[in-house]
């Protein structure tokens, strides 16, 4: 049976391979071809970009029920990439690595993702997140599982996560875990209201800071936003915004960020 395929135009600033690889998501591996093979949700896709098109292994309405949103789609990056051109090192940076895209992931997995994430580095966080679904989530096709609910995480005890090798953020995962599946973590709260309600909710659970409910507003909830500093952040901060962050960036904070982090993590100086 051939597989389905959709083809799509492809919006201006889009960069398929910078936005799948750049820190935000860890579920996504490059294929042989160059196509990015991933998990959203309960669905694998293979996604190829190609002379200004979106090569989709799936329907129109797959893309447009799942995809459009996932990948922000149809907002206007250019737009934003030439108000953020105003600042010199935000013009250095969209201009150096154009394309990334601020993705619209499940909540729940970028939660847990991102407690995952704390003091590791990428191979490893993959790893841990692979084990999680391997042993708790739900096969879909051979070899690809669905990323594990809350409510089926939160009865079980720390020895049963000993599996995942995740060290002392399985505590964390579990008490995320409990308060997700029973609603004392509201994500419909978060959605719906000023991103200081959803600040002051992500931090009930154990082991979520500042930079792990930032991420969480930003990739889960879209909230453009947020804000994430982690040592890279706080670096570029301090060195090039001593007196604050640019006018420029204001409500889209977020995205003027992931250019700057993905700018210093590959080693580029601002000169």
């Amino acid at each position: 049976m051939k597989e389905e395929k959709f083809e799509i135009d492809l919006p201006e600033v889009f960069n398929l391979g910078l936005m799948l690889d750049c820190g935000q998501a860890f579920r996504w591996k490059k294929e042989a071809d160059g196509s990015m093979r991933g998990i959203v949700g309960d669905r694998v896709f293979s996604l190829l970009q190609k002379d200004g098109k979106l090569i989709c292994s799936c329907s129109r309405e797959e893309f447009n029920g799942v995809l459009r949103r996932y990948l922000d789609f149809d907002r206007d990056y250019k737009a934003l990439v030439n108000i953020f051109s105003a600042d010199k090192y935000l013009k250095k940076a969209t201009r150096e690595f154009s394309g990334i895209r601020i993705l619209r992931q499940q909540p729940w997995e970028t939660l847990c993702s991102f407690i995952i994430s704390q003091n590791n580095n990428i191979p490893s966080i993959k790893g841990i997140i692979e084990r999680l679904c391997q042993s708790f989530g739900e096969e879909i096709e051979e070899g690809c599982f669905s990323f594990p609910e809350a409510e089926r995480l939160k009865n079980l005890k720390i020895e049963d996560l000993a599996v995942l090798r995740s060290g002392f953020r399985a505590k964390y995962i579990l008490d995320a875990a409990e308060k997700v599946a029973d609603g004392e973590v509201d994500f419909d709260k978060i959605e719906s209201s000023p991103i200081e309600t959803g600040r002051e909710e992500l931090i009930k659970i154990k082991g979520v800071g500042k930079k792990v409910a930032e991420c969480t507003l930003l990739y889960g909830f879209g909230k453009l936003e947020a804000f994430p500093e982690d040592v890279w952040v706080k670096r570029i901060v301090s060195e090039m915004y001593p007196d604050g962050l640019p006018e420029c960036i204001k409500g889209y904070d977020g995205v003027a960020q992931q250019y700057l982090f993905h700018w210093r993590r590959n080693g580029k100086e601002f000169g």
